[in-house]
């Protein structure tokens, strides 16, 4: 790398944007809890347990983890100098990674727990929403539940003529509906496995650029596999963008302009290793 790039990197224009960005990715983190909550109240009515915790806040647990992982990788990959990546220090980070890595496995079972229960949807006979008991809710998409009033119900049944009903949490929803939250839901699982591949890309790479592991393949092909798996996240986003879900859309685009910081962070740090390795042959 030139020197001017270099530069470019260290300048406090790159880093503030840098931290912007994983700022808003903490308070999106708030937004998920938010949104959860309200959905909570409807689908876990009779309360969260430790057993249901992980279905009720699957995008807040997945994306307060995500953001510990993220600023894992960016300090070793960018602050701690590489001499300070051994011992306590690289097993440390190495164990909270872990630990986060459980999480995240364990959100993905989340996401996959929630296409089971859009699978639990049957046919309902009603025509008109307004003749169903107060206590019943509207699903308009994953995360949103609305209550009946005596004007919303006439709407909402005016909506189609094919209805779809969750009899145990007492939710009933239309065929469009069902379709776009059965897709959102598909979605959310193919996204969370892209970024779990997206993790394990990053560990051979940090592996790799501490001499852990050697692989001329993965050396050959890497570039490849992650434009492939960058595609599926972009595509994703694109998806929620086009659907009017704008925080999931929101959230998509600011986690793949992080993990490209990261990427970046990854060249650089081979770039001074290289420098450093030239150097030394020198000498």
């Amino acid at each position: 790398m030139n020197q001017t790039f270099m530069k470019h990197f260290h300048s406090w224009g790159y880093q503030g944007f840098k931290y912007l960005i994983y700022i808003l990715l903490a308070f999106n983190v708030y937004l998920f809890f938010s949104e959860e909550w309200l959905a909570s109240k409807v689908i876990f009515a009779a309360g969260i347990n430790l057993d249901t915790i992980i279905e009720a806040f699957s995008s807040t647990i997945d994306t307060a983890a995500w953001l510990v992982l993220l600023l894992l990788f960016e300090l070793e990959t960018s602050v701690i100098d590489d001499e300070y990546l051994k011992g306590k220090v690289k097993w440390s980070l190495h164990s909270i990674r872990a630990f986060c890595y459980i999480f995240i496995i364990y959100s993905l079972y989340g996401y996959m727990t929630k296409i089971g229960l859009i699978a639990q949807f049957s046919p309902h006979p009603i025509t008109d929403l307004c003749t169903l008991p107060s206590d019943w809710k509207f699903m308009e998409t994953l995360n949103v539940y609305n209550e009946f009033t005596r004007d919303t119900c006439k709407a909402l049944s005016t909506t189609g003529t094919e209805f779809f009903s969750h009899e145990k949490y007492k939710i009933i929803t239309n065929a469009k509906s069902l379709s776009n939250t059965n897709g959102l839901a598909w979605v959310d699982v193919i996204n969370a496995s892209a970024w779990v591949t997206v993790v394990l890309m990053l560990e051979v790479d940090v592996h790799t650029q501490l001499g852990n592991i050697s692989s001329k393949l993965w050396n050959k092909y890497n570039r490849f596999v992650k434009i492939t798996v960058y595609s599926v996240l972009f595509m994703a986003a694109v998806y929620w963008g086009v659907t009017g879900n704008f925080l999931e859309f929101w959230d998509a685009f600011l986690w793949i302009v992080a993990f490209v910081l990261i990427e970046m962070n990854m060249f650089e740090w081979q770039a001074e290793v290289a420098e450093r390795n030239r150097k030394s042959s020198q000498i």
